[in-house]
């Protein structure tokens, strides 16, 4: 079995950086011990017809193995995982709980959480985003209370063991960091805090941060004023 690769942009705004979702995927790889290889997109790259071939909707990243090519950080993880030993228990049972428990951050929460970029960062000088921000942050706090509540005590979502489902729901509420919404359930804040301290994950942060070497696009200065602009009105 040859070495894995995968794709990550080489510049994203600042913003972005730490978040791009092949942090997901080197985060299992780290977790897993397996070594891996990065091919780097600069931005607009993504939306041409060699990246195409491999992720038709033009994003990162991709996974490439021994003639197999994946997209979607959920289905590269959840291949991980099946492929090498250290995401998902032996039990059957327990490893169908893990399985459930990635589907519900990618299904559950996620689409909730990502809302919030909307009326913040990415159309926040619409005139509906200001009228929305409240009830985006409800509909939040709606799946961070049932997910604490089910969380409780436990130190990962399924007792004691942590699987690929966890690695998911961290990096989901990990976009939420800092933010207040999290913070405003101990036990998760502490769920999550135990997961971005794991080693394997440092070590993938570091590396994505790293891989940051790009020139911004011609359009960011622009889109950085205008959204610098928005924050002062």
């Amino acid at each position: 079995m040859t070495k894995p690769t995968i794709t990550a942009f080489d510049w994203v705004p600042p913003f972005a950086q730490g978040q791009v979702r092949d942090l997901r995927v080197r985060w299992a790889l780290e977790e897993v011990g397996q070594p891996y290889d990065v091919h780097y997109l600069n931005q607009g790259a993504q939306k041409e017809p060699p990246h195409r071939a491999r992720q038709p909707f033009g994003q990162v990243p991709t996974y490439e193995q021994d003639g197999l090519v994946l997209f979607e950080s959920g289905a590269i993880v959840l291949h991980i995982a099946q492929t090498y030993d250290g995401l998902l228990p032996s039990d059957p049972a327990a490893r169908a709980r893990a399985i459930e428990w990635m589907f519900a951050a990618l299904n559950s929460v996620e689409p909730y959480v990502m809302d919030r970029s909307f009326v913040t960062v990415f159309e926040r000088d619409k005139p509906w985003s200001a009228m929305r921000a409240e009830s985006v942050d409800q509909r939040i706090h709606g799946r961070l209370g049932d997910l604490s509540k089910r969380l409780g005590d436990n130190t990962w979502l399924d007792g004691d063991t942590f699987t690929a489902g966890d690695l998911l729901m961290v990096t989901v509420l990990r976009i939420l960091i800092d933010e207040g919404l999290v913070e405003s359930y101990d036990n998760l804040a502490a769920y999550m805090h135990r997961g971005i301290s794991r080693p394997a994950f440092q070590r993938a942060l570091g590396d994505q941060m790293a891989g940051f070497t790009g020139e911004p696009p011609e359009w960011y200065a622009a889109w950085a004023k205008k959204q610098e602009e928005g924050a002062d009105a």
